[in-house]
């Protein structure tokens, strides 16, 4: 069934509060450590898996995109159109989960908020490769630990190996595979949005296996393909223990992060619905 004709189910599952915020990440292993802070519950639309909780007096969506921009800006063109048949629109629109640094500066662990997201693809919805967050969210992460950052690329695949890293270097100071088309998308309908990330790997590392052969066609990793390759390169398991590590790391500090932002961002619930309402009427 269409997610556009499920706006009741939307409006079933939300309460009636000042403030609505989607957040999104790519994958469950992302939103787990912050998950198990909060009491969200599992709102199924259609083919979407999404979360719902109150915190801080907003109502915060959770949304699982899958990995890689078209599967994310798919994602986010549901949410928004069922959000919107259901009259509850989104202030505001936190695009998150992992990435890799582009530039030495830039540590494993550390959280980072983009002034520009660019690509390489565009779309007829998205003519331009290059689209700015907004500046109040941007300076609000800032003000609550994120280091702030010319740029996040949007790639079409996991970038594997430093000597990649180092050729996106110029594009960019962060890779990830989802951002541009969240925000773009959520721009469209009109929410504001930022881009924040949590850096598993270094623009140094060499990720320990090719972990696009283990991607599935949901955007998801498959732990069975992995352990297909580990057995067949062995001598991968110390570094995939390290990136493991890493990885859940910075997942942890990234929800650390949003039990800041969230509530920063609540507290100027009606700053943010009069932008949603201007516009709507500029509309």
């Amino acid at each position: 069934m269409p997610l556009f004709l499920l706006p009741g189910t939307l409006t079933r599952h939300l309460k009636l509060i000042d403030m609505r915020i989607l957040v999104t990440f790519a994958v469950a292993a992302e939103f787990a450590p912050w998950q198990k802070r909060h009491d969200f519950s599992l709102v199924q639309l259609a083919d979407l898996t999404t979360y719902q909780a109150e915190i801080a007096g907003a109502s915060v969506v959770v949304l699982l995109t899958g990995m890689g921009g078209a599967r994310a800006g798919s994602a986010t063109l549901g949410i928004q159109t069922a959000a919107t048949e259901s009259g509850r629109f989104f202030e505001v629109c936190v695009s998150t989960g992992l990435a890799g640094a582009l530039q030495p500066e830039i540590r494993a662990g550390e959280i980072v908020v983009a002034s520009e997201l660019r690509t390489r693809a565009v779309s007829a919805d998205l003519p331009k490769s290059e689209i700015s967050c907004d500046r109040e969210l941007m300076a609000l992460a800032k003000k609550c630990g994120a280091r702030g950052v010319r740029a996040f690329y949007e790639e079409d695949h996991i970038v594997i190996t430093a000597a990649e890293k180092l050729r996106l270097s110029s594009l960019a100071d962060v890779v990830d595979m989802e951002s541009f088309e969240v925000i773009g998308e959520c721009l469209i309908w009109g929410t504001r949005g930022v881009a924040v990330r949590a850096i598993s790997d270094t623009s140094e590392d060499d990720l320990p296996l090719d972990l696009n052969l283990a991607v599935t066609r949901a955007g998801d990793i498959s732990l069975k393909r992995m352990l297909g390759q580990v057995l067949r390169q062995p001598k991968s398991v110390p570094g995939l223990l390290r990136f493991g590590r890493q990885s859940h790391k910075a997942a942890g500090s990234l929800g650390s992060f949003l039990d800041s932002f969230i509530p920063q961002l609540a507290a100027r619930s009606e700053a943010f619905s009069l932008h949603k309402r201007e516009v709507a009427q500029a509309g």
